[in-house]
């Protein structure tokens, strides 16, 4: 059985706008409990992908930085809060990951799914002529195959 990308994808993603700033991304991540947003201008056309491991890592202390702080576990956290409090105004734009894989609706779900294990996704945009149609994620291809099993 042939079984297309369309088929299978979730047709509203969560996404964000370019220009956002990091509060609202951390936001929309949290009461979507998606690890990935996908990022749209502002003629909703495909731009990248936002991804909470890199909007953490913004405001993550390093390790030198943390000694600075004092060098407890206490004042990493600290100083992670207060780094947050004064980046939360700024823009995604930096963090967006502008080369992201992506799939077209037209894609057979089996090369979907060999994408996200080989690099290790777990949500792919879907998007056709530039526009975001939707997104595939590792459960969408479980229940795929639990469907047409």
């Amino acid at each position: 059985m042939h079984v297309q990308v369309q088929d299978i994808m979730t047709i509203y993603p969560v996404y964000i706008r370019v220009g956002a700033d990091m509060r609202r991304a951390a936001e929309i991540i949290s009461i979507s409990e998606v690890s990935d947003l996908m990022v749209i201008d502002h003629d909703s056309k495909f731009v990248g992908v936002l991804s909470e491991g890199d909007l953490i890592r913004a405001i993550l202390p390093g390790f030198d930085e943390v000694l600075r702080a004092g060098g407890t576990l206490n004042d990493a956290f600290k100083f992670f809060v207060q780094k947050g409090h004064d980046l939360v105004n700024r823009p995604i734009d930096p963090l967006i990951i502008h080369n992201a894989i992506t799939l077209k609706s037209t894609d057979d779900i089996a090369q979907a799914a060999v994408v996200m294990i080989e690099k290790q996704i777990r949500r792919l945009p879907v998007v056709d002529d530039g526009k975001l149609m939707g997104t595939v994620s590792r459960s969408d291809i479980c229940r795929a195959v639990i469907y047409y099993a």
